[in-house]
């Protein structure tokens, strides 16, 4: 039993560091700068960008803007977009990176919203619903995933988060 933990260990960081290292090397190739605002992740994109030595060379500054009032007042998030489509939306999303760049200067703005569960979710909105947004050269590409809602808490900010940094990868390598 032991073993096992010390192989599903050694394999979950295996994997996990691979992203954020493709991130960095990325980021470093093209001389650009990132910065984070997340709401359900709580700052591990943040966190697992900055588990790589040498990040310093790219990574801004972060936020972890779970409160609407945070949203509102850090990253500038309109309490318009926030009363009439909520802080999980695409239109919150959008907003969130639009004012992470605006604060930070960043080339690349990474930002997260959604539902981590197990409380929480609604018939339109529910557990495991996450709104990704991502701003590069004046432009912003907001993704939705929806995740098993059954997944433990951890596990579905983990999954957010990797969902976050492929999606800057995947944005970065067009």
């Amino acid at each position: 039993m032991n073993k096992l933990f010390e192989n599903i260990k050694y394999n979950l960081h295996k994997n996990s560091i691979k992203t954020e290292e493709s991130l960095g090397k990325l980021l470093k190739e093209k001389k650009l700068t990132v910065s984070t605002a997340e709401s359900c992740t709580g700052g591990l994109v943040a966190s697992r960008i900055t588990d790589i030595s040498g990040s310093s060379d790219y990574f801004k500054e972060a936020y972890v803007t779970y409160a609407n009032e945070i949203k509102h007042k850090n990253l500038g998030v309109s309490n318009e977009t926030l009363e009439k489509y909520g802080a999980v939306s695409s239109e919150c999303a959008f907003e969130m990176a639009q004012g992470l760049s605006k604060r930070t200067g960043c080339d690349v703005a990474i930002c997260t919203t959604g539902i981590a569960g197990p409380t929480g979710g609604t018939a339109k909105k529910p557990v495991g619903l996450v709104y990704i947004s991502i701003k590069y050269h004046d432009k912003i590409v907001i993704r939705e995933f929806k995740l098993n809602p059954t997944l433990d808490r951890r596990i579905m900010k983990y999954n957010f988060s990797e969902l976050a940094l492929k999606t800057a990868i995947e944005i970065l390598e067009d």
